[in-house]
C-alpha cells in the first residue's frame, strides 16, 4: 500500500524553501531592505503625533456626527502602521525603478497591507463570523502574494467562466464585484447618513422634505453602487432591458403591497400631512411620530409600545393629526355635583381648578358647563385647552380632577353615587282575611 505522505515531494519543497530563503533573505540585498524597513518603521513614528493630533481634533469638531467620528477615531490608531507602509511602498517603487531587489520590502508591504485591512474590518464588521471570514481571505491573498502565486490564482479564478449569450462571466468578475458592491454600500451608507444629518441642520426646509431628500439621496447611492457593482462584474446594462416585462408583472403581482407603501411614504412626505414629533392618532392607536421610513411610519404610544404602520394605511384611512395646524386642543372632563349643592359655586370652582393647572391655556379660557340633570347627580362639564398634547392628556385631567375633589371637600360640595329608593307596599286586607302569610320580601 503506498504511504499516505509522500516522503520525497516533502524534501523537494524543503529544499525549494531552504533555496528561497538563501537567495532572496540571507543575502546583502535583504540586509539593506530591513535596514530601509527599520528607518521607514522610525520616521513613522516621528510623522504620527502632528496626524494622530489633527484626527483627534477632527474628531471633536464632528461631536455630532456619529459616523464621521467614529471613522476618525478608527484611524488614530492607524496612523503609524498607515504611514509605515506608504513609506515602504515609495521604497518599493524607488527599487522597481532602479532594478534593485526587493523581495524582503515586497514581503513586509503585503503583510502590513493585510493587517491594516483585518483592522479595519473588525471594527466595522460587526458579525465575526464574517470578520473571520475576511480576515482569512486576506491573510490567504497575502501569502499568495508573498510566493508569487496570486497572478496565477488570479488566473485561474478568470478561467472558470460562464458564457450567457454575449457577456461572460467569471468567477474572479464575480468576486470583483461582491467586493465592490460591499465598499460602495457601506460607503453609501456613511455617506448618506453625513449628508441626512446636514440636511437636518438646514432650517429652510421642513421636516417632511428633510426626511424625503435624506430618503431619496441614500435610494439614489444605493442605486449607484449597485450599478457599478453590476458593470465591475463585465454585464451590459443594457441586457437588463429584456427583463423589464418580467420585473413589472412581478412588481404588480408579488410586490404591489411594497410598492404601494413606498409611493404612500412618498406622498406622505410630499403633502407634509404628517411629520417626525406630530401626535396623532390612527386605527384606535394613539401617540407621537418617531421616524417615517420607506415603508412604515414608526408610532410611540405614552406606554412606550413602538407601533409599525405601514405607509397605506395613513392615506386610505382616517388620521387624527393633533399637530398638523397647531397644537392646541380642547379637552372636556364631566363632573356630577349632588342636587343640595350649590351648583354655581361648584362651577366656579372646577373653572378655577382648571386654570390653576400649568398646562391649560389662559386664552382660549377655561369653562366649565352645566350639561343636564341626571337621575343622581347634576351633570357639569369642564371644559379646557392645552398646547403640548406629545406630553399626554390623561395625567393633566387627573391633576384637575384631583384639583376639584381638594375644592369641593374644602367647601361642602358633594360628589353624589347612584342611589334608588325602595318603597314597600302594605299587605292587603283579604291576604289577612284569607289567613296566608305575606311574602317577606314582595318584588316590586
Amino acid at each position: 500500500m503506498d504511504s499516505l505522505i509522500d516522503v520525497t515531494a516533502l524534501e523537494i519543497y524543503a529544499e525549494s524553501a531552504r533555496g528561497w530563503i538563501s537567495t532572496e533573505l540571507l543575502t546583502i540585498a535583504a540586509l539593506w531592505q530591513a535596514g530601509v524597513i527599520v528607518v521607514a518603521f522610525g520616521a513613522a513614528l516621528l510623522m504620527t503625533p502632528p496626524f494622530r493630533g489633527w484626527l483627534r481634533r477632527r474628531v471633536d469638531e464632528a461631536a455630532d456626527e456619529s459616523r464621521l467620528s467614529f471613522v476618525c477615531s478608527t484611524f488614530i490608531n492607524l496612523v503609524t502602521p498607515v504611514l509605515w507602509v506608504i513609506l515602504l511602498w515609495l521604497a518599493v517603487e524607488i527599487a522597481d525603478r532602479s532594478e534593485w531587489p526587493n523581495k524582503l520590502l515586497s514581503i513586509v508591504v503585503s503583510l502590513v497591507n493585510a493587517w491594516i485591512v483585518i483592522h479595519l474590518v473588525s471594527r466595522f464588521v460587526t458579525d465575526a463570523a464574517w470578520t473571520r471570514f475576511i480576515a482569512v481571505t486576506i491573510w490567504v491573498v497575502a501569502a499568495l502574494n508573498i510566493v508569487e502565486l496570486l497572478q496565477p490564482a488570479l488566473n485561474l479564478l478568470d478561467g472558470i467562466a460562464l458564457q450567457v449569450g454575449t457577456v461572460r462571466v467569471t468567477a474572479l468578475s464575480l468576486a470583483k464585484g461582491m467586493f465592490t458592491l460591499v465598499v460602495l454600500l457601506w460607503l453609501a451608507n456613511l455617506v448618506s447618513g453625513i449628508l441626512e444629518r446636514r440636511i437636518q441642520n438646514l432650517p429652510t426646509l421642513t421636516p417632511s422634505i428633510q426626511v424625503l431628500f435624506a430618503k431619496l439621496l441614500k435610494i439614489s447611492l444605493i442605486v449607484i453602487a449597485g450599478v457599478v457593482a453590476i458593470d465591475a462584474v463585465g454585464i451590459d446594462l443594457t441586457a437588463f432591458a429584456v427583463f423589464g416585462g418580467a420585473l413589472g408583472v412581478g412588481i404588480g403581482f408579488g410586490l404591489q403591497k411594497i410598492v404601494a407603501n413606498f409611493i404612500s411614504g412618498i406622498i406622505l412626505l410630499l403633502d407634509k400631512s404628517i411629520k417626525p414629533g406630530d401626535t396623532i392618532g390612527v386605527s384606535g392607536t394613539y401617540g407621537w411620530i418617531q421616524s417615517l421610513g420607506a415603508r412604515y411610519v414608526s408610532v410611540i404610544t405614552r406606554d412606550g409600545i413602538e407601533h409599525l404602520i405601514p405607509n397605506e394605511e395613513l392615506i386610505t384611512t382616517r388620521v387624527e393629526n393633533w399637530s398638523f395646524s397647531n397644537l392646541r386642543i380642547r379637552q372636556k372632563i364631566p363632573v356630577g355635583v349632588s342636587y343640595s349643592s350649590d351648583v354655581r359655586a361648584a362651577i366656579e370652582m372646577c373653572v378655577e381648578a382648571a386654570a390653576a393647572n400649568p398646562r391649560v391655556l389662559a386664552s382660549p379660557n377655561p369653562i366649565c358647563l352645566l350639561k343636564g340633570f341626571g337621575d343622581s347627580s347634576v351633570d357639569l362639564e369642564v371644559r379646557f385647552w392645552v398646547v403640548d398634547p406629545q406630553n399626554g392628556l390623561s395625567n393633566v385631567k387627573s391633576d384637575i380632577l384631583l384639583d376639584i375633589w381638594d375644592r369641593f371637600h374644602e367647601n361642602g360640595i358633594q360628589i353624589p353615587f347612584p342611589q334608588r329608593d325602595l318603597h314597600l307596599k302594605s299587605v292587603a286586607p283579604e291576604v289577612r282575611a284569607a289567613g296566608l302569610q305575606p311574602i317577606a320580601n314582595p318584588p316590586e
